[in-house]
């Protein structure tokens, strides 16, 4: 039994025997390292943020907090990835990871040394445990921000992957 070279065997082929990337059909995932780089795309705003650098309501905040996930969804479209939605929601997950460890690393800079603080019944716990519990939350709340940017995004990426497959020709017949 001999194996076809071609990961698709029906897919159109150019006259070097590579995918025709003119009939539409899907492409590779994105590299590990391509996913993160998209991560990172968040990262000047949450650090211009942290330092006190950046505004809520300024337009230079809001092109900070756009343009990283409208490219997530660009690369994914021009990629042609063939499964968008994980694709995107992957970047969002990373870009979790990375919102939570700039957070921890710019902690006592962004609070200028008056950390947040448990109120109610909790407001007589040891400050250190305070501490714990204050950065355990703000990670979680990190990580939980990221994936949903992310499957919010990779929603979008999707539908619209979606639409782009339904107006591309099919392509011709092999003869």
């Amino acid at each position: 039994m001999t194996q076809n070279p071609h990961p698709h065997p029906t897919a159109p082929r150019s006259s070097a025997g590579a995918p025709d990337s003119t009939t539409g059909a899907a492409g590779r995932p994105l590299p590990v390292l391509a996913l993160l780089g998209l991560a990172l795309l968040g990262a000047p705003r949450v650090v211009l943020h942290d330092l006190g650098l950046l505004h809520e309501g300024t337009a230079v905040n809001l092109l900070l907090v756009v343009v990283p996930p409208v490219v997530w969804i660009g690369v994914v479209l021009w990629r042609r990835v063939p499964r968008p939605f994980l694709t995107v929601l992957g970047v969002g997950a990373l870009y979790g990871v990375v919102l939570a460890l700039t957070h921890q690393l710019l902690w006592t800079t962004a609070f200028a040394g008056t950390p947040p603080r448990l109120g109610g019944n909790l407001a007589d716990l040891d400050p250190a445990l305070q501490a714990v519990v204050m950065r355990s939350v703000a990670v979680l709340s990190s990580l939980v921000t990221g994936t949903v940017l992310g499957a919010l995004t990779g929603a979008i990426a999707a539908g619209i992957a979606a639409v782009l497959r339904r107006r591309r020709p099919a392509p011709a017949p092999l003869r």
